[in-house]
């Protein structure tokens, strides 16, 4: 069965370059080894891998800078949105803390431990019609 996004759909590739995934296909598939559910297709900043190489996971090591597209956990994402939110930053504020979604190849997985309004609330993209191609 393939794997589908927060809207029900099918996933779209995240990034091949680099190469990202649990299963490093580009996809952010979240199969039954995947304990971590790395499911949130994610551009990340330089805040963010600060954020999580002082919480023990230096993404950096993996090649990864800011601007990178990457397979993130959900746990992680989630807790940068916390971490961001209980800084009771101004209103309009961008957060570079919480790294930026693409929707449409987010696993819906993600849904287990983030709410999809959150998720639209750094989005860069949103739910694509269905073609009838």
């Amino acid at each position: 069965m393939a794997s589908l996004n927060v809207f029900k759909k099918p996933l779209h590739l995240h990034s091949t370059k680099p190469l990202t995934g649990f299963l490093r296909t580009g996809y952010c598939e979240v199969p039954a080894s995947d304990v971590g559910n790395h499911s949130v297709a994610a551009v990340v900043s330089d805040e963010f891998l600060d954020f999580s190489a002082a919480r023990g996971n230096n993404l950096r090591a993996a090649g990864l800078t800011g601007g990178c597209k990457w397979c993130l956990c959900a746990g992680r994402w989630l807790e940068a949105l916390r971490a961001f939110e209980a800084r009771g930053s101004a209103a309009g504020e961008e957060g570079a803390l919480v790294p930026k979604v693409y929707l449409n190849a987010t696993n819906e997985k993600a849904l287990e431990k983030i709410n999809l309004d959150d998720l639209k609330r750094f989005a860069l993209d949103r739910e694509e019609a269905s073609s009838s191609s």
